[in-house]
This record gives structure tokens, C-alpha cells and sequence, in this order.
């Protein structure tokens, strides 16, 4: 009897053990690293992704693919990381919706998971690793791109200029404006910034937005809108108003209706980044931090500015044409 006593308590303790922290993973198992990205619609997160599964396949290692409903969705990203937390990956890589309200989260996911950051920051310094954009240097760039197409149209940099922020709270969508204000104020004093417009997150927003720019400022003669949407929107509201030859808009990042805009002069510019560099060297980061391989602790991806002129070259048709598959 008090053998088998034994050995029902044994058992009682495996079976916790087991409920507890899952199963031991095999030897022939592969090691999982959720990326969880702001959605997982739209063309730059497709590409992160693709970009993850790239080095899932070459690392092999297992990437589960994560989203929220949209970049808005900002309990719904908390819920996911939760869920992938609980389920004891080797390391979480994470694009943080929103920079105040994802700090804690992270905090607490980062006690028993490493975490790294893409993209976007957040409000934490849990972060083993963070890679990204130099996103004040994106908007720099995207002040220098605007200067270079109101001069070619007007011959002079001079000018009023409006800015679409794309959602409130985005730390990456702030710094590009803060680069944006920076450059301008300190090398074209010819530019006068008369708004700054703060959106939703939604391309028809970006559409009523720079509808109304182009309404209340007719001597309006160039646009940054600093994301996707927002790009998509008031290139569509440029369009319909054929205001494309007066009013220059550059916009971040890149999809196929952002560059046909770019090909028929809707657009001026595009500044663009390297989303799949940024999904395949997170989830190589991750595996190295797992492994508590030294890895650095800010990576930046790069940006780029692409225009009518250089948008045929091999190095741009790389950036706009990333293989999803």
C-alpha cells in the first residue's frame, strides 16, 4: 500500500508538473517564436511576416504568425501576447501597437520570456533587443524629399506645408513627425508648417483630412503624411481634387496603390523601409538571445527615399516588390 502511495503521489506531481508549463519539448522539436505584429492585413506587416518566415524556414525554427484586428487594436494585441506568453516560447518578437499602454504588458511578459522589440517602441526597457527604423531619421528624410519636389516644381523651397499623423500615441509615427518639424525648422526657413493633423488610423480619415487641407489652404504646396493609411488617403483625395502637379505628397511606406500614385505624379515620394530585413533579423535576434548569445541592443534597418526617378532601379524594386511567399 505504501508503495502505491508512492506512486500515485508521483504521478499527481508530473501530471501538475505538466499543467503547469505544458510538455517537455522533444529533441527533434523546434524552439517557437511568435512574432506579433499591429495587424495582419496590411501590405507592411504581411511583409514582416514574410520576412520572419524567411528565417524560419533558414534558422528552423517554428514562427507562429500573430496579429491584432488592426494597428488600433490595443487589447487585442495585450491578449495575444498574453496567450503567446503562457504558452513558454523560447522568445517573443513584437511590433507594440501603442507606446504607453503596452509598457506594462511587456514588463510582465518579459519576467519569464525574452522580448523582442520591432517597429514601434513601447513604454518599457524590458526589451532584450529592439530593431527599427530610425524613425526621426525617416522623417528627416521624408522633409528633405518634400524640399527637393516643391523646388523642382516651384523653383524655390518655400512654401506652406501641413502634416497627417497617422494615429495618436505611436511612438515610431511621433518620432517620424518630430524628425519631420526638426528638419524643416533648421534648414528651410522658407516653409511655413500651418497643420498639423492628427488622424485615426483610417485611410478614409486620411482622405476627409487632406480634403479639407487642400480646401482651407489654397496656397498649400506639399503634404507629409506619415504612415500607410494616411498615405493611401490623401493620395486619393490629391487625385480626385487634381491637385497632384501643385501639392506634393510624401508619404512612409510602400504598397501597390501607393506606388501606382507614385508612378502617375499623385505622389512626390516615398520614404521606405525594410519591413522583411526587420521580420527576418528579429526572429535571428530572438534565437540568438534564447540562446544567451550577446546581441545588440538597438539594430537599426535602415530608410530610404524613392521617387519617379530611382524607382526602377534594383535595390527600390527590391524594397517595393518584397517576396511575400
Amino acid at each position: 500500500m505504501k508503495l502505491r502511495s508512492h506512486l500515485l503521489l508521483f504521478l499527481c506531481s508530473i501530471g501538475t508538473t505538466l499543467l503547469l508549463f505544458g510538455p517537455a519539448r522533444g529533441a527533434d522539436q523546434k524552439p517557437i517564436f511568435p512574432v506579433i505584429v499591429k495587424d495582419t492585413t496590411s501590405f507592411y506587416w504581411q511583409t514582416v511576416l514574410a520576412g520572419a518566415r524567411k528565417a524560419g524556414q533558414d534558422l528552423d525554427v517554428s514562427v507562429p504568425e500573430l496579429g491584432a484586428q488592426s494597428e488600433s487594436d490595443i487589447n487585442g494585441q495585450i491578449s495575444i501576447l498574453e496567450n503567446a506568453v503562457s504558452k513558454n516560447p523560447a522568445a517573443i518578437v513584437i511590433a507594440p501597437t501603442q507606446f504607453t499602454a503596452l509598457g506594462k504588458p511587456i514588463d510582465q511578459a518579459a519576467r519569464k520570456v525574452k522580448i523582442i522589440g520591432i517597429d514601434s517602441a513601447a513604454d518599457s526597457n524590458a526589451f532584450t533587443a529592439f530593431l527599427q527604423t530610425d524613425n526621426v531619421q525617416g522623417g528627416r528624410v521624408a522633409a528633405e524629399g518634400l524640399a527637393a519636389a516643391i523646388k523642382a516644381k516651384y523653383g524655390k523651397i518655400e512654401g506652406e506645408v501641413a502634416l497627417i499623423n497617422s494615429l495618436p500615441g505611436v511612438g515610431s509615427l511621433d518620432q517620424r513627425d518630430q524628425g519631420f518639424k526638426e528638419e524643416i525648422a533648421a534648414k528651410y526657413p522658407g516653409l511655413k508648417l500651418v497643420a498639423v493633423k492628427v488622424a485615426d488610423g483610417q485611410a478614409t480619415t486620411g482622405l476627409n483630412i487632406m480634403t479639407d487641407l487642400i480646401t482651407a489652404n489654397p496656397a498649400l504646396r506639399g503634404v507629409f503624411a506619415d504612415a500607410l493609411f494616411m498615405g493611401q488617403g490623401a493620395g486619393q483625395a490629391i487625385a480626385e481634387n487634381k491637385a497632384g502637379d501643385t501639392i506634393k505628397l510624401v508619404s512612409f511606406d510602400a504598397d501597390n496603390k501607393l506606388v501606382g500614385f507614385l508612378k502617375d505624379g499623385t505622389i512626390a515620394a516615398l520614404v521606405v523601409q525594410d519591413p522583411f530585413r526587420m521580420g527576418y533579423e528579429g526572429v535571428k535576434t530572438a534565437l540568438a538571445a534564447s540562446k544567451g548569445e550577446k546581441v545588440e541592443p538597438k539594430i537599426d534597418t535602415g530608410v530610404n527615399l524613392i521617387t519617379q526617378e530611382n524607382m526602377n532601379s534594383a535595390r527600390s524594386q527590391e524594397l517595393l516588390n518584397p517576396k511575400l511567399k
